[in-house]
Parts: C-alpha cells; sequence; structure tokens
C-alpha cells in the first residue's frame, strides 16, 4: 500500500512537470515506515535538490569538472554577473578543490553565466540549468536568478571532491516572493559575524530575506546617533543578566551588504508601541512620568508601552526610524506592533497612524505584526501573521479581512515557524507556549490555504522566526532552525504539488552530508530517514 500511494505521489509530480526524468519509486520511509521496511534506493542528485524545483528533464552524460573548467561570465559582462561568477567560484572552489577561474567571455566549455532578459517564464529569480558533456550553462533574467542557479549547481555536485553534474535540464521560478527567516538579537545578543552565517546558510536554500529583531524590552542592539543612550546603555544586557552588546552602524552596513551580494533582504525591525523597555530605561522623557524603569532581565511580555501622549514620542520614532532606513537600501521597515499589551487601544491605534506615516515618509513600506489589522493599516502595508490554531476566530478574520483589503500578507504561524519552540518535550533549548513543533508539522501544511478567507494570491510568502529568549549560543541557535528552516525554504520557492512529506523528508535526509560538512549542528529528527 505504501509503494502504490508513493507511486502515485511522484506520477503527480510527475505529469505536472514538477519533477522531470528518471525518478525512482520506493517504499515511503517517513512517518508510516517499520523498521522492518526496506531502505529507499539512494536518490539521484537531481532527485536530492532542496527546495523541489518546478521543472527538471534528466537527459544524457553530463558535465565532469576538471583542472581546466573554467567559469565563464559573458562576453563583456556587467559587473554584477562578474560577482555572481566570483562567489559561485569561491562556493566551489572549498569542496572540489579545483582552481575554478573566473574569465570573461561565453565559448567554450566550463560553468556559463548567462543574463537572457527575454527567457520566458523564469521572473526576476528564476533560472534554467542546462548540463552536458560540453560544460553547464546557467541562464537567467537577473543576477539573483544566477545566483539561484548557482546554488542549484552546487546541489548537484559531491560535498567533496570534483564530481560530474548530471546532464539534463531544471528550469526553475519561486512560488512566493518573500521567503524570510528572522532572528532576534535583543533578547540575547549575537555578532554580526554570527548572522552572515546564517545570511550564507540560508541563501544557498534560496531563503530571500532576513528579518532582525533589533529592540526589544531586553535590549537595544542598534546605535543611533540621535539618542546615543539607547545601546550605549539600553544594549548593556539581555535575558538572565548577561553583558548585551549592540551593533555599531558600520557593523550594521557591513551585514547589509554581506546579505545584498546573496541577494538576500534586511528587514530591521524597531518594535513599537509596546516591547520598549530598554528604550525607557535609556530616556526617562520616554515614559509618560518622566521615570525610567530599571533594565529589564526577564522573559514577560505586554508590560511596556511608549507614551502615547507625549509629542517627544514622535520626534524619537521619526529620528530613530530615519536613522535606520537610511542605512537600510531594502524596501521595508517593520514596526513590531504586537503585544501592546499596556496600550489602550485607542491610542494603538493613534500611534501608529503616526509611525506608519514616518516610515512612509523615509520611502519604505510598512510591514508589522498582524495585530496591526486591529487598527488601521496604511495603504499597501504588510501584515505579519504569527498566530496558531488556537488563536480566536476574530482575530483571524481581522487579518483576512486586511487580506482582502489589499494588504499581504507575510506567514509565520507559531506553531508551524517558529524555530524558537521545541521538538519535542525533552528538547533543549526552547519554549513550548504555541506546543511542540516537530519537523513534519513545520513543512507539512500548505501557506496558499492556510487561512480562511485569504486567497493564495494575498500571501506574499513565509518567514521563519528564531526568537532567543532561551537561544544563547550559535550551537542552540542551529539546532532549533535546522532542519526546520530548510522546510521553510521549500514552502516558500517550490510549487504547491511538490509538497510531499515523503519526498521531501527522503530530500531532506539527503542534506545532512551537506549540513555536516559546513559544521552546522542539526536535530536529527525521528521522523527523517537519515541514511
Amino acid at each position: 500500500m505504501r509503494v502504490l500511494r508513493l507511486r502515485r505521489t511522484l506520477g503527480t509530480l510527475l505529469a505536472l512537470g514538477v519533477l522531470g526524468g528518471s525518478v525512482s519509486c520506493t517504499a515511503a520511509h517517513g512517518d508510516d515506515a517499520r523498521p522492518a521496511d526496506d531502505p529507499p534506493a539512494a536518490l539521484t542528485p537531481f532527485e536530492a535538490l532542496l527546495p523541489a524545483p518546478a521543472s527538471v528533464r534528466a537527459a544524457g552524460p553530463g558535465y565532469a569538472l576538471g583542472p581546466g573548467t573554467v567559469i565563464r561570465t559573458g562576453a563583456g559582462p556587467d559587473e554584477e554577473v562578474r560577482r555572481v561568477g566570483e562567489l559561485l567560484a569561491q562556493q566551489l572552489r572549498g569542496p572540489s578543490g579545483l582552481p575554478l577561474p573566473v574569465v570573461d567571455g561565453d565559448r567554450g566549455d566550463g560553468i556559463r553565466l548567462g543574463i537572457d532578459e527575454d527567457a520566458a517564464g523564469l521572473g526576476d529569480e528564476g533560472y534554467r540549468l542546462e548540463s552536458g558533456p560540453g560544460g553547464v550553462t546557467l541562464t537567467a533574467r537577473t543576477p539573483a536568478g544566477l545566483f539561484h542557479a548557482g546554488q542549484t549547481l552546487r546541489q548537484l555536485l559531491p560535498v567533496t571532491g570534483r564530481g560530474t553534474v548530471p546532464g539534463g535540464t531544471v528550469t526553475d521560478r519561486p512560488r512566493f516572493r518573500y521567503r524570510g527567516a528572522m532572528v532576534d538579537i535583543a533578547r540575547h545578543f549575537f555578532s554580526v559575524e554570527q548572522v552572515k552565517r546564517y545570511v550564507d546558510q540560508l541563501a544557498q536554500y534560496k531563503v530571500n530575506t532576513l528579518h532582525v529583531h533589533l529592540t526589544d524590552d531586553q535590549g537595544w542592539r542598534i546605535a543611533v546617533d540621535s539618542w546615543p543612550r539607547l545601546a550605549e546603555y539600553g544594549g548593556a544586557g539581555e535575558v538572565g543578566g548577561g553583558p548585551g552588546g549592540h551593533w555599531t552602524k558600520e557593523e550594521y552596513r557591513d551585514l547589509v551588504a554581506y546579505a545584498g551580494e546573496r541577494y538576500v533582504d534586511v528587514v530591521p525591525e524597531i518594535d513599537m508601541p509596546g516591547h520598549v523597555n530598554a528604550a525607557l530605561a535609556s530616556y526617562a522623557e520616554l515614559n509618560c512620568d518622566g521615570k525610567a524603569p530599571p533594565r529589564y532581565t526577564g522573559i514577560k511580555v505586554g508590560f511596556s508601552s511608549l507614551c502615547v501622549g507625549k509629542e517627544r514620542t514622535y520626534e524619537f520614532v521619526d529620528e530613530v526610524l530615519g536613522e535606520i532606513a537610511a542605512l537600510t537600501p531594502g524596501r521595508y521597515l517593520h514596526i513590531g506592533g504586537d503585544e501592546a499589551h499596556s496600550t489602550p487601544a485607542a491610542d494603538y491605534a493613534a500611534f501608529m497612524d503616526r509611525a506608519q506615516a514616518v516610515v512612509g515618509r523615509y520611502g519604505k513600506t510598512v510591514l508589522a505584526w498582524h495585530q496591526l489589522a486591529a487598527a488601521r493599516p496604511a495603504p499597501g502595508a504588510v501584515l505579519q501573521y504569527w498566530g496558531h490554531d488556537r488563536t480566536t476566530a476574530a482575530e483571524k478574520a481581522k487579518v483576512a479581512e486586511a487580506a482582502k483589503g489589499g494588504h499581504p500578507l507575510i506567514l509565520s504561524p507559531a506553531d508551524r515557524l517558529y524555530l524558537d519552540m521545541k521538538y519535542e518535550a525533552t528538547t533543549k533549548p526552547g519554549l513550548a507556549w504555541a506546543g511542540y513543533v516537530p519537523v513534519r508539522r513545520a513543512y507539512d501544511w500548505n501557506p496558499g490555504s492556510y487561512l480562511a478567507g485569504v486567497p493564495e494570491s494575498a500571501v506574499l510568502g513565509v518567514e521563519a522566526p528564531l526568537w532567543t529568549e532561551a537561544v544563547t549560543t550559535r550551537a542552540e541557535w542551529e539546532l532549533m532552525a535546522f532542519p526546520r528552516v530548510l522546510g521553510l525554504a521549500e514552502l516558500g520557492w517550490s510549487p504547491a504539488a511538490a509538497l510531499d512529506w515523503t519526498a521531501y523528508s527522503r530530500r531532506l535526509a539527503a542534506q545532512a552530508p551537506r549540513l555536516d560538512a559546513q559544521g552546522i549542528t542539526f536535530y536529527r529528527a525521528p521522523e527523517v530517514p537519515w541514511s
């Protein structure tokens, strides 16, 4: 019965062009597998690609990399294509041990990169990868598409050694425009270098957005020239009483540039009007009574609020958001808006009106948590939904109403995509207020039909947040993120027809040697058939 069920699934994918070429039909080996089942046959490189591509056609012999292999960036290449080629060479040299020089021109064998603005059906991030005995050709309408093609090429080669790119064609493009991950450096502070490491880990799986939660009750992590005590004093603490820390403007710019070279947009979040104790502790004038509270090292939420009735509050909002906007080339400024339990509803709506206007004045698009739906979202504002199965029907209806009113949604359901939720009861670290989130639960849902009354056309994309109340080290960060963030990558990129747990769990298992080679600490979930 299991064999027949899997054959039907793979047959459907073949018919839709989601997986082309030769696909093996083997017994399912996931949640319903028994120890007596025969292990599944090894996947071919095309079958193991993650995220699953839109279309694959295996055909004939492939291209063997060797000492003479070069990366060609076209005749008279533009500077950005050359940069994509240089980065790809850097990513391939270590595993292959080959020199892989980057050269101009598009004739001759090797790995050829080319822009074709008329390439039909690829969109802004799609690509075509063609492999044969004479070389590998990567084609896209934009440099971002070429970068994604290069990440697919990396997966088609062995984790170590020269290897051969299998013969055939991959034609691919994303399902959703926004494919994000969030990291909270406010509860526990992390360095720019650690966040850069995460950028590299995400970008290889075609995640294109990094949302950085920069401020909260426990810490203010970004320097602001006009309000220097925010970082100097408000950043000098964290959950549990540690030393905290903050990023300079130069460090933030460096991260933004580093991510941009990998086609990852950085979305900064300055949470308001709640989650602001670090700011209130830094400046007494932001408090209605003019008295600064002590710094906070616990994990409770909802107790702090900016003083909505003070004009000085809005000078603060304008100056802070203005400086952050000037540092951020991306389109979005995230202004939080969640868990403002200490701000009366009318005050909350009035405050968010003015904060959204500031974002607009600085040429950015508002991004806020879905609680903004209960106020007055500005035209074009994007709402990030973090509810879960126990969220009330009335709250979900408000979000659906906003979506019908033209406000795109980013889906981050806490009981699916919150990476700080424990896998199961014995997981350390992590929290469990939204329930346990095993790997299958994080993957096995459809963003296009998740919220009642919200069509797929209203879904901008998906994001997996990693809150750090209980995450203190790089190893803990990676254990909670991996492998669940790879499910996020597939949900955001792959066609809906490719979303099949049994097939995905096998492809996920095939990523283990790559994760090991990169020194990534990950959770070996029992529902995944690791080899």
